[in-house]
């Protein structure tokens, strides 16, 4: 067999796997309309322990424990993995808070947010170069938050909590080495978090307000769930970023906060004043301009490489 069908074989189910995480995560709203049951504070405890669970589950059918524990014994992973953890942790809670109290499009927003965070972050932490359509697209989106806080008369709280704690888990993440898979990874995180989740899951019932058994078996298993649509994405999402070229990649993570933006406004009913729709546009602008430019930097690249390849080859 030809590597070019291997190749196009692996991009087609790449793609499948980026489309499926990336809806998953967008229509997580929905998914948490059932559990509106229980405070964002239990639906994140068991969300963390399930996960947990579940990861360590699939980690011993998979014979990868050894990974898991690899990660342990690394001080460097495992310290940048536990303040992943708290990271990813005050994303959670901010998340459910937001799609159970009427607040979907601010998630959207976030999520639209974060990309641009992302470039940001690169050149505060890592030092990171910008070219200058990246400054520009940055500067459109802080000028769309501010459009936004003018015009609701106070910033956009959940949806910059969101977007900085994602920034920040992500950074974490880069922080902890590329060695590090995502099942194992996500398994140390929940590992850290669990004495906090048993502790919140205590708390709640000793004061009479545990929801688990709130409607007998479905609420258990509503619960139970979580774990399951926390690793699910996961997987798929590294199953896609090791078939896909980043730049693809880059393009599918708009599909998450689109249908959210769509589950906020044509089933939520989400209000949409002037400012707000102002400021959405001003953000997709952002975002497509920086796309463009990533997109045609990585031709140039190849273009670049392409070109130098016949002066690198041995004469003869």
């Amino acid at each position: 067999m030809s590597q070019r069908p291997r190749h196009a074989e692996a991009s087609t189910s790449g793609l499948l796997f980026g489309i499926t995480c990336y809806s998953l995560w967008g229509v997580f709203p929905l998914y948490f309309a059932l559990l509106d049951f229980a405070p964002a504070l239990e639906i994140v405890a068991h969300r963390i322990l399930w996960s947990l669970l579940l990861c360590l589950g699939l980690l011993a059918v998979t014979g990868r424990l050894r990974e898991f524990a690899a990660v342990l014994r690394n001080p460097r992973q495992f310290a940048a993995l536990a303040m992943a953890a708290l990271l990813i942790a005050c994303n959670w809670l901010v998340y459910v808070y937001a799609t159970n109290h009427g607040q979907v499009l601010q998630a959207s927003l976030g999520y639209f947010i974060n990309p641009l965070l992302t470039i940001l972050l690169g050149v505060v932490v890592l030092r990171e170069r910008l070219r200058p359509v990246q400054w520009l697209a940055a500067a459109i989106g802080l000028l769309a938050i501010i459009v936004i806080a003018v015009g609701q008369g106070h910033p956009p709280w959940l949806a910059l909590a969101l977007a900085f704690s994602f920034g920040f888990y992500g950074l974490s993440k880069k922080f902890a080495g590329r060695s590090v898979a995502p099942l194992p990874s996500l398994a140390v995180e929940t590992l850290v978090l669990a004495p906090l989740a048993l502790l919140a899951l205590a708390w709640l019932a000793q004061h009479g307000q545990s929801h688990f058994t709130a409607h007998g078996t479905s609420s258990a298993l509503l619960l139970m769930s979580t774990g399951i649509a926390t690793t699910i994405p996961l997987i798929t999402f590294a199953a896609a970023t090791r078939r896909l070229p980043l730049s693809t990649l880059g393009l599918l993570q708009y599909i998450g906060p689109s249908l959210q933006f769509v589950i906020a406004v044509a089933i939520a009913h989400e209000p949409m004043s002037p400012s707000r729709w102002l400021g959405f546009a001003m953000i997709w602008t952002a975002l497509l301009t920086t796309t463009v430019d990533a997109v045609y930097a990585r031709h140039r690249r190849r273009q670049r490489a392409e070109s130098l390849a016949p002066a690198l080859e041995p004469l003869g």
